[in-house]
């Protein structure tokens, strides 16, 4: 069977250049680290869960879940990120979709940019664009969201495809973006809740899935505002390796930034 070698999860938002700034600095450094280990566990494949920022998936159709299944794709380049073509893997993405059909209805993407929400995790991860991605988008503008529980669901699901559906040798890192506590053009905007991020962090340090499979959306928008609902994708991330306690690779409280930047580990 195909294996998923390791999980990781980290925050997305980069503003403004490091420079002379300590707490940017740090979380340069964070996710540079994340990006070093996904590299020495030598992947096949990326699964890259994130959340799209209304330019692929807008009002107009809103579906929960959504699959890239596409051979190639082409950043949006929001962010000045650049526009480069890289592989996606349109079998394995079709068999996920196919393996979900009587759990989840998924839907498919095949003409995604992805923007910076999916785009900058892996410019610290595969900068060269080498690895062939198969995006998921938790859609965590609609309402009512897609909940933790319903998320993690469907991280059984990609663990199961990955088993059943990929050749044996390959090996598979998924990596979750989004979060932490983040008010965006809500009362609150630009609002960190420090606790509560350390919170979530501490839960998946001590592989307590319980809470966080069953939290939900009320407590995420109370507690982390509604680009902590992104949340979820951590928890999607961490359902495909049951039982795995996290490490922290790096957490900041970063107001002026609006939001909680944090990344784990799980391997």
């Amino acid at each position: 069977m195909a294996e998923i070698v390791g999980a990781f999860a980290t925050s997305h938002v980069l503003f403004g250049s490091p420079d002379g700034d300590a707490q940017a600095l740090r979380v340069v450094e964070g996710m540079n680290e994340i990006g070093r280990r996904v590299r020495l566990l030598r992947p096949d494949l990326l699964i890259v869960i994130g959340s799209d920022h209304l330019f692929n998936i807008t009002t107009r159709l809103q579906p929960p879940f959504t699959v890239g299944v596409s051979d190639t794709f082409t950043p949006l380049g929001d962010m000045d990120i650049e526009q480069r073509p890289f592989a996606g893997n349109r079998a394995f993405a079709e068999a996920l979709c196919a393996r979900a059909a009587d759990r989840f209805d998924l839907a498919q993407g095949e003409e995604l940019r992805p923007d910076h929400g999916v785009m900058v995790p892996l410019m610290f991860i595969d900068p060269d664009g080498r690895i062939p991605v198969v995006p998921i988008y938790v859609n965590a503008n609609m309402t009512p969201p897609p909940t933790a529980a319903r998320a993690a669901q469907l991280g059984d699901i990609v663990a199961e495809a990955v088993g059943l559906d990929l050749p044996s040798h390959l090996r598979v890192v998924v990596v979750a973006t989004g979060g932490l506590s983040h008010w965006i053009n809500i009362p609150g905007h630009g609002e960190v809740n420090e606790e509560f991020d350390r919170r979530v962090i501490a839960a998946f340090q001590s592989g307590d899935m319980r809470w966080l499979r069953t939290i939900d959306t009320e407590t995420l928008l109370k507690n982390a505002g509604n680009g902590g609902l992104e949340i979820v994708n951590w928890v999607m991330a961490a359902a495909t390796l049951p039982g795995r306690r996290a490490e922290k690779i790096y957490y900041e409280p970063m107001p002026q930034w609006m939001t909680g930047m944090g990344g784990i580990a799980i391997v």
